[in-house]
This record gives C-alpha cells, sequence and structure tokens, in this order.
C-alpha cells in the first residue's frame, strides 16, 4: 500500500502518482517532477518518495529509482549498470532522470508552454537549445562527468564554483545537525523542484522569446554578406542581437555557399551606446581565439590615435587582443573591417 505519510497533497491533483526515491534529493529528480507535472495527465500530480520497490510498482511512473529504464512503462532510472542512454544530436553525455524525462517529453512541455504546435521547427530548435545549454548541465553533473578531461599534473584551479543550479538545490536538503523528517524533506523537495522549474521555464523564455528571433538576422547577414563587402567576409547586423550561437549553426549550411576559404571574418553591429563595433568572429563559440583579430597596430590604441594609426576617421578603440573595435558611424566601422580584411 502507498503510503500517503510521503505525498504532498497539490491544489488540482490529478489521480495520477509520481514516485521517486527519498532521503537526499538531487537536481535531476527535482527538475523530472516539475517537468512531468507540466504535462496534462500530471498536473498537480502527488509524489510519493520511496526506495521499497512495492510501493514504487504501484505509482503511474517513476523517476530516479528502481532499476529500470522502459519508456513503454513508464519508468526513468538511471543508476543501474549498463545504462548508456544519451540525448543524442550530437550529444553524448550519459543522461540522468531530468535528461531521461526531458528527451521523451520536452517537445510537448516546450510545445504547451509556449502556445506551438510540437512539430513546428521553432519547437525543434528550442528543445535542442534546452538541452544543450541547461539540461546537460545536470545530466552530467549527476552522473559524474567532469566538466573538462581529467590529465594528471594540472595545476590546482584558482576557484571552486558552487553556484551552479545543483549546488543550490544541494543546500536545500535537511543540514546533518538538524531535523530529519520524512515529511521536512518532501517539503524541502518541494522547495527544490519548484527552484528548479522555475530556472527550466526561464530557460524557455529566453530562448524562445530572446535567442531564437535572431536566427531570422543571421540567415539574412549570412545571405547578404557579399553586398557589404565582395570578399563575403563581413556580416552586417543592423539591430544588436544575440548572433553568434546561429551563425556557427547556419554557416555551413549549402544555401549560404560559405567556403572554408571564404570564411566571415568581422561582425558589424551597432553599440547601445555609441556607434558600432567591429567584432572579430572566433573559429567556433566556446572558444576565446579569433580567426583574424583586428590589425596588430591598432590594438590597444584609441581616439585620434588611432584614427592615424589605422587611416579610418572616427575611431573610438581598439581592444588590445583584438577582438573588437569601435567606430562612430556605421561608415566608418565597415572601413574598418575592409582594411582589416585585406590587412
Amino acid at each position: 500500500m502507498v503510503d500517503v505519510s510521503k505525498k504532498v497533497k497539490l491544489d488540482g491533483q490529478s489521480s495520477k502518482v509520481i514516485g521517486t526515491h527519498n532521503g537526499v534529493f538531487h537536481a535531476d529528480e527535482a527538475l523530472a517532477v516539475f517537468l512531468l507535472r507540466l504535462l496534462p495527465e500530471y498536473t498537480g500530480s502527488a509524489v510519493t518518495r520511496t526506495r521499497d520497490i512495492n510501493v514504487l510498482n504501484q505509482m503511474d511512473i517513476v523517476v530516479d529509482v528502481g532499476d529500470v529504464y522502459d519508456h513503454g512503462k513508464l519508468r526513468y532510472d538511471h543508476h543501474f549498470r549498463g545504462f548508456n542512454e544519451v540525448f543524442g544530436h550530437n550529444h553524448n553525455t550519459k543522461l540522468s532522470s531530468a535528461g531521461l524525462i526531458y528527451k521523451h517529453y520536452g517537445k510537448q512541455i516546450i510545445s504547451k508552454h509556449l502556445g506551438w504546435s510540437e512539430d513546428e521547427d521553432r519547437t525543434l530548435q528550442i528543445w535542442l537549445k534546452v538541452y544543450k545549454e541547461f539540461i546537460e548541465a545536470l545530466d552530467a553533473i549527476d552522473n559524474g562527468v567532469s566538466l573538462y578531461p581529467t590529465v594528471e599534473n594540472l595545476p590546482e584551479a584558482a576557484y571552486r564554483n558552487k553556484t551552479d543550479l545543483s549546488s543550490r538545490i544541494g543546500r536545500l536538503n535537511s543540514n546533518w545537525n538538524e531535523e530529519f523528517t520524512e515529511q521536512s524533506q518532501m517539503t524541502r523537495f518541494e522547495e527544490a523542484s519548484k527552484l528548479a522549474g522555475s530556472e527550466f521555464l526561464d530557460s524557455v523564455n529566453s530562448y524562445a522569446k530572446v535567442w531564437l528571433p535572431a536566427r531570422d538576422l543571421v540567415v539574412e547577414a549570412l545571405s547578404k554578406r557579399k553586398e557589404f563587402d565582395e570578399s563575403g567576409k563581413i556580416l552586417v547586423f543592423k539591430t544588436f542581437c544575440p548572433w553568434i550561437d546561429h551563425y556557427f549553426e547556419l554557416e555551413h549550411l549549402p544555401q549560404f555557399e560559405v567556403k572554408k576559404d571564404e570564411e566571415p571574418l568581422y561582425a558589424l553591429l551597432p553599440d547601445s551606446n555609441r556607434g558600432w563595433r567591429v567584432r572579430a568572429i572566433p573559429p567556433n563559440s566556446t572558444t576565446f581565439a579569433l580567426r583574424k583579430p583586428l590589425p596588430e597596430p591598432w590594438r590597444g590604441v584609441r581616439d585620434e590615435k588611432l584614427a592615424e594609426v589605422s587611416g579610418v576617421p572616427g575611431t573610438i578603440f581598439c581592444h588590445a587582443s583584438g577582438f573588437i573595435g569601435g567606430n562612430d558611424t556605421y561608415e566608418g566601422a565597415l572601413e574598418m573591417a575592409r582594411k582589416a580584411v585585406q590587412l
């Protein structure tokens, strides 16, 4: 029989019950439960936290416990020997319960939350982006996957970072020197689930409403790049936007015909404070390296001195690394970029 003392009844509770383990909770099952409750069939569902297999067998759906992963049976554990499920789509991190639920139900959750069709390309784009930027880290942390390769003789880290979601949820558990009861821990689990869910929805909303709309601007910049310079190595964005991730996803598509020796080197964007910026483009979205920094004589030079060195009027600055420079006008920024291409 289900131990109802381990449930929390919520307003509008459905008849279905979600099972997960008791004891110390983690970010993955806290988020998995929140995600399930976003689905119509589990809206407001109660949660039973236990490791008793006889009780778990009575649950409608079980996450993060039970030694079974079977989508057909609605069982989503990842701790047992031989489990190697990954998200796919070039992601090879072993999934946690959060990743499992997101893999199977994420598109449905996103389409319902945003009011989009599950079959739309934009739903697919947000599903993939949220996994990459939000869910995968939870999968990796829960499965003990290091962010960096393990290499002997590495220097000690310069600092520790315990501000991530997994760490913050971990701190919501009952402390060793205070009362620990099933009911108090259940209350804390609900708090953890709401925290994980709030950050998940913030992520979905941001990528859907801020990140994705920039995609059309990147498509336009790539399509028209030879209008601004015949080399095709300058992108122009008339509106500031989060362009870089989209660019690296789009540049190799056949429709843009970007050959290896014709890859864009610089992007022009308006600055909210003053003038325009010339941004050197990196080889990928995760590195500080640059395909071609702004010319060395310009670096670390400002204003009239930079105008003299570069031969371009209206210059404001050039960063010491050569990754970005500024000009008072669009025409001046474009001239800077054209000269940088040629030098």
